[in-house]
């Protein structure tokens, strides 16, 4: 199965039972991700544990003032079985929603891929 659809399904599971932290198998790819989540204050913090082959991120969940998670859309754009890539100019910028993008200089947000003039591979979107 898919890696980051894992990752994205457990975090939204985990948002969905209120959990405080949610532990998930390490990958650089997905510690880059979570990452750019911390940055866009989607989650509070992330941190790498364990020790190989048992190495695993701990992510920390933010929740508004009344309980809600932060986040409250995920989808997965580009998969194992159809990738989905766009050029820098086809990239359109939404108030509230952010897409992470794959470009040849790493991963970034759809705002920062349009500003450098790059395109690349859609991960996936976050409201």
């Amino acid at each position: 199965m898919d890696p980051i659809s894992n990752m994205l399904v457990s975090i939204k599971n985990a948002q969905a039972v209120n959990r405080e932290t949610v532990k998930i198998p390490y990958s650089n790819l997905k510690f880059e991700i979570a990452k750019i989540l911390e940055r866009l204050n989607f989650i509070e913090k992330v941190e790498k544990g364990g020790k190989n082959p048992k190495r695993y991120l701990e992510i920390y969940l933010k929740y508004d003032e009344n309980g809600k998670g932060v986040i409250s859309f995920l989808k997965r754009i580009s998969k194992p079985g159809q990738r989905i890539y766009i050029n820098y100019d086809r990239i359109r910028i939404r108030p509230k929603i952010y897409q992470i993008i794959s470009t040849s200089k790493g991963l970034m947000i759809d705002r920062e891929a349009k500003k450098n003039k790059l395109g690349g591979e859609i991960l996936f979107e976050i409201r």
